[in-house]
């Protein structure tokens, strides 16, 4: 039977790290782009033409960083994806 020593240590969990650099650039960025998205979102019902889609495009770049930073294939895919789709309604007129 194990001693209550080892029982005892086997529960205890490690000390939590700061996060790393990476980690609260991501966090700083996803919540920035956020923001200028929301910015976006308001200056479309607004009317504040073009300078919503400039804000689309700037909080749209801020979360694929995100997802590349987290090496998230879906936040990249479906931002990519929103990128071409503003680009092409860009270029059509």
């Amino acid at each position: 039977m194990p001693s209550e020593t080892a029982a005892a240590s086997a529960v205890v969990a490690p000390a939590p790290r700061a996060a790393p650099v990476t980690s609260r650039a991501a966090f700083a960025l996803k919540w920035g782009a956020s923001v200028i998205q929301i910015m976006g979102y308001t200056a479309t019902a607004a009317g504040w033409t073009p300078w919503n889609i400039y804000l689309f495009l700037v909080g749209l770049l801020g979360w694929f960083t995100v997802g590349v930073l987290w090496n998230d294939k879906a936040i990249m895919l479906i931002h990519i994806v929103a990128l071409g789709a503003m680009l092409a309604g860009m270029s059509s007129g």
